[in-house]
């Protein structure tokens, strides 16, 4: 499927029909049913949306709650970089990017930090093991 480039001032990513048009493609291709994981994008709960995916039979769809950004330590990440710039002027985005970036990679090599950004989200991190291996 080819993805044209929008113009100036055009929606970005992919309309209701272009969506319906990949599934059909991958349905065609991979000749079985097909599970769906949405998010919440605007175009993926559209009224045009749920019509296209109900009419389509051999199609799962299991859609993701609303976005929950306790659960997401990338959200402490940013939290905790903008509390580190809060107060500071920049004259250019040359410096406030360096900065950033320096910011960043202090972070990096604070793993108690990063791992207390994991831990405040209360998932568990156990990782994942296959029994029958």
């Amino acid at each position: 499927m080819h993805h044209s480039r929008r113009g100036k001032g055009e929606r970005k990513g992919f309309t209701e029909t272009e969506y319906a048009r990949l599934l059909d493609a991958a349905h065609q291709q991979l000749a079985s049913p097909l599970v769906l994981v949405w998010d919440n994008l605007n175009s993926h709960v559209s009224a045009a949306m749920t019509g296209l995916l109900e009419a389509r039979d051999w199609l799962t769809v299991y859609q993701l709650p609303p976005y929950a950004h306790e659960l997401n330590p990338v959200e402490l990440v940013w939290s905790h970089l903008k509390r580190s710039l809060a107060g500071l002027a920049k004259r250019n985005l040359h410096q406030l990017t360096a900065l950033v970036k320096t910011r960043l990679r202090r972070m990096q090599y604070r793993p108690a930090l990063l791992d207390g950004f994991l831990a405040s989200t209360g998932l568990d991190l156990t990782p994942f093991s296959n029994p029958h291996h």
